[in-house]
């Protein structure tokens, strides 16, 4: 029993756990799923995109991937509008950094001072968390291609493979088996679709359904992100047998 101590975000239960941050993390457990998956020459990022009705318009392409800066890109699981908000102090912050340094931010420093923020949400009285997790991929000249994963308590870690949204468990356990460290970029994509396909609540995936976006470097050595689009996710799809074809002409 929380005994009222959920009502407020700065109030420690006598067992040291803070439940409306846990309460947050509960709301990111019913979002459409995340996976991040760091490949020796780049990083694969998707998304289950929850689509509530045919008749609704999307205002825009992606509801999962954003990109920050020219080298950072960031997948979404959570409420949006909270999300919206932290996209664009990010992009602000990166912006800055290359305006005084003259060179893009290195990805751990704007990982953290973007969880700097969020932490903030959960030390101040009436301020809500933000009910928020991100994946955040990138890479810079310190440390190569890299994958981070943040909470709504601030906390950010460095992954090799990790997911986030409804079914997170079942598909960072899929990982945990399947992951190999020196795996390229083509087979990072075939085992998120691969993780996806199993921990998806919907029985078939199809392009509609999901966002997949790359971070890597071209011949030229500048970084690239690339977001697929439709009718590329759906070659993928049948590429690596993971929906069937017949149904979706019938």
């Amino acid at each position: 029993m929380s005994r009222r101590y959920d009502s407020r975000t700065t109030i420690f239960s006598p067992e040291g756990r803070l439940y409306q941050v846990e309460y947050a993390m509960e709301a990111i457990g019913n979002a459409g799923s995340a996976i991040g998956i760091l490949s020796k020459d780049g990083v694969v990022l998707i998304g289950e995109k929850k689509v509530t009705s045919k008749l609704l318009q999307t205002s825009t392409p992606s509801e999962k991937m954003y990109k920050i800066d020219d080298h950072v890109a960031c997948a979404v699981a959570g409420i949006m509008s909270d999300a919206n908000i932290l996209i664009n102090t990010a992009r602000v912050q990166a912006q800055r950094y290359t305006f005084t340094y003259q060179e893009p931010m290195p990805v751990e420093q704007l990982v953290q001072s973007l969880c700097d923020t969020k932490q903030g949400y959960t030390q101040f009285g009436g301020l809500r968390p933000f009910g928020v997790s991100f994946l955040f991929a990138g890479w810079d000249k310190n440390h190569g291609f890299q994958l981070y994963m943040s909470d709504p308590s601030g906390n950010y870690g460095g992954w090799k493979a990790a997911a986030v949204g409804a079914n997170n468990q079942a598909a960072q356990s899929i990982l945990k088996q399947d992951y190999k460290e020196d795996a390229t970029r083509e087979e990072a994509v075939e085992l998120a679709l691969k993780v996806l396909s199993k921990t998806m609540d919907s029985t078939s995936l199809t392009s509609e359904k999901l966002e997949l976006a790359e971070v890597f470097l071209t011949p030229s050595g500048s970084v690239k992100y690339h977001v697929h689009s439709p009718d590329s996710l759906t070659k993928l799809l049948l590429k690596h047998g993971v929906t069937q074809p017949a149904a979706e002409s019938s």
